[in-house]
């Protein structure tokens, strides 16, 4: 059969390896581990870093006025270029997101206006920190994601990994790759290659849901920083299988409940959903994958299309998900420096946290809804409350929240993936519902 021909073979492994050292291989550094992915975006973050806050609100600048241009041009704007077109033309209200976009970049970029809006702690957070990282992985991630995609490593793991993803998180197999590399890299990059699976109709539109808001955990790197802001870092292993026994429940049962279990269950093109992992009996699971793999690494035939894929990859999340961090983040972080709203959402949880005895009730409360604008301010906020019980908390619960607005939140918005902000904010707090008892539960038992 031309599918098991040598080079297939050779066109399916040598290209999928390639793609799973760089994604996944745990790389150890001075500051502890990551990906290869990580760390080239890291050296070259470093190499350009004076350049990065300018390069961003130029992308962010130039975002807005090609999509305006083309809102104002109506669809047949770009109709030479589909892929352009797809880019910049949309809706008012993302048009109206971007624009606002490009007023806080060339805000805090040159400090004019409210200082609340470009200080370090708000805008300058964003635009001189957290898309300086953006900008970088996206470039790497973005090019080299057709190793994972392109070649068979998704149809090899969907055939083997079937029979644990579907009955336990309503997912197919392959989506194991995108949970393994928010666990092991990085939560973007794990948002990333959802969204592209999405696009190309490997998955619907509640499996593309699921996996973005359930499996796109920050790295095990970030959890360590998380812990060492708590002064907990000799605690590390005990803290992460917190998170993943948490974490894994919270994955089983989100699926099974609204307003994920509601969403349609369709393909982009919205056609039904089919069963492309059903393993024949003839057949094994392993060699099931393989023969998939195969099939899909028959079809890439030309470098070119390899490149072409990758520079799209880069100008979809350069231009389509930047602009939205940048306006949503931007909002959420000052809503949470300067105004009393997450404190106050957070006055009805005190009698529910001293029921469960967790010691500085009140201070844990003011903690428990600021993630949602960005992660690390839970760690920042109870850095200074003297039980270590109620720190492992906090940070832990900061993990296992996982939609916070300043990153995986607002790129989730800022793709394909059909989760709206409300989505959003309601799948955060049913995931704090969860997730609090059961870290309580191991937090007592630690202590």
């Amino acid at each position: 059969m031309t599918s098991y021909s040598f080079s297939n073979i050779i066109k399916f492994i040598i290209p999928s390896l390639l793609g799973l050292f760089l994604f996944l291989y745990p790389l150890p550094t001075e500051e502890g581990f990551t990906i290869p992915i990580a760390y080239l975006a890291g050296m070259l973050e470093g190499a350009i870093e004076n350049y990065l806050s300018l390069i961003m609100m130029i992308v962010i600048i130039l975002t807005a006025i090609f999509t305006i241009s083309a809102r104002l041009g109506g669809k047949s704007s770009f109709k030479r270029f589909p892929f352009l077109q797809q880019l910049f033309y949309t809706t008012w209200f993302w048009t109206i997101t971007r624009f606002l976009a490009a007023v806080f970049a060339v805000m805090v970029y040159f400090q004019i206006g409210p200082e609340f809006v470009y200080n370090e702690d708000t805008g300058g957070m964003l635009l001189d920190s957290l898309l300086h990282t953006l900008f970088v992985t996206f470039l790497f991630a973005g090019l080299f994601l057709p190793f994972l995609t392109n070649f068979g490593l998704l149809e090899f793991f969907g055939g083997i990994m079937r029979n644990v993803m579907r009955p336990l998180f309503r997912l197919p197999g392959r989506a194991s790759v995108d949970s393994l590399a928010s666990w092991v890299g990085d939560a973007t990059i794990g948002v990333l290659l959802t969204n592209k699976q999405y696009e190309e109709g490997y998955y619907t539109k509640r499996e593309a849901a699921i996996i973005s808001t359930t499996f796109s955990v920050v790295s095990i790197t970030f959890t360590l920083v998380i812990l060492q802001q708590v002064g907990l870092e000799h605690m590390f292993l005990p803290f992460y299988l917190t998170i993943l026994i948490a974490g894994g429940i919270a994955a089983f049962i989100m699926p099974r409940i609204p307003p994920l279990s509601r969403m349609a269950n369709t393909y982009i093109d919205g056609k039904e959903r089919t069963d492309d992992e059903k393993i024949p009996e003839s057949e094994t699971a392993v060699t099931f994958g393989f023969k998939n793999a195969l099939k899909r690494a028959e079809k890439e035939t030309s470098l070119r299309t390899f490149f072409v894929d990758g520079g799209k990859n880069i100008l979809d999340m350069w231009f389509g998900v930047t602009p939205v961090v940048m306006a949503f983040g931007t909002i959420a972080v000052m809503i949470a420096e300067y105004t009393p709203l997450f404190q106050w959402l957070g006055m009805p949880f005190v009698p529910i946290l001293e029921l469960m005895q967790i010691p500085f009730a009140h201070e844990a409360s003011e903690t428990l809804l600021i993630g949602f604008a960005d992660m690390f301010l839970p760690a920042i906020l109870i850095t200074g409350v003297e039980a270590e019980i109620t720190r492992f908390i906090i940070a832990a619960l900061s993990v296992t929240q996982l939609i916070f607005m300043s990153e995986v939140g607002g790129l989730i918005l800022g793709t394909k993936i059909p989760v709206s902000f409300r989505h959003l904010a309601i799948i955060f707090l049913i995931r704090t519902a969860i997730t609090l008892p059961i870290i309580t539960v191991i937090a007592h038992i630690l202590f």
